[in-house]
């Protein structure tokens, strides 16, 4: 894969054809423990269990999947540029931090699970990385997954029913094995930026 682009593009919600309306990343409860390496502002829970159905079809949970610092992207395989640009950039910080000695993943959550089969799911991450694994599953599985995550998604109707696009937030979020959310990144966050964030919490909880 070729290293290529600018990631220099406000974080918020895709709507239509990547049109960008930047929100605020605000929700209420209790939010995630003081940290030296989080940049991103957040206040209330984030992130957390979820149960969806992996690349070969198997059903799999949070716990199964998130056993390293891990990316979490909630997208969508038609999506026509943000999707595929922003995939591109979590791949492109895996392997910024391999090369520094660590071993990160990143999930690709399907908010278009009529569309997005396994099958389907699994030639889209193929493209970007090894480590890179994408989830589908139930219409209901899915919205369990984006509520977890505060990840804001809906599909639009103004077009060819058959070729619709869907509106959705673009945040990034890492997820640390059995510690959960630590931190978000917007679209302007670069790869070497994501990397050198994604090391620190790495350090900080002894994972390296």
């Amino acid at each position: 894969m070729v290293r290529s682009g600018t990631w220099a593009v406000a974080g918020g919600v895709v709507l239509g054809l990547g049109v960008i309306a930047t929100v605020a990343m605000v929700t209420l409860g209790r939010g995630p423990g003081p940290s030296a390496c989080r940049q991103g502002a957040t206040a209330g829970d984030i992130g957390g269990p979820f149960t969806l159905i992996d690349e070969d079809g198997r059903t799999v949970t949070d716990a199964d999947v998130i056993t390293a610092p891990t990316i979490v992207y909630f997208g969508y395989t038609f999506c026509p540029d943000v999707c595929p640009t922003d995939s591109a950039r979590n791949a492109f910080a895996l392997e910024d931090l391999e090369a520094r000695g660590i071993i990160a993943n990143a999930l690709f959550i399907s908010i278009d699970p009529a569309r997005d089969t396994p099958e389907v799911v699994k030639a889209f991450t193929a493209g970007f990385h090894e480590r890179m694994l994408g989830l589908t599953g139930s219409e209901e599985q899915v919205a369990a997954a984006a509520r977890a995550y505060r990840a804001f998604y809906q599909k639009d109707d103004s077009g060819d029913p058959d070729y619709y696009l869907m509106n959705h937030s673009t945040y990034s979020y890492l997820t640390m094995p059995g510690t959960g959310f630590a931190d978000f990144f917007t679209r302007e966050t670069t790869p070497e930026e994501m990397a050198d964030r994604v090391a620190c919490f790495t350090e900080e909880a002894g994972l390296n």
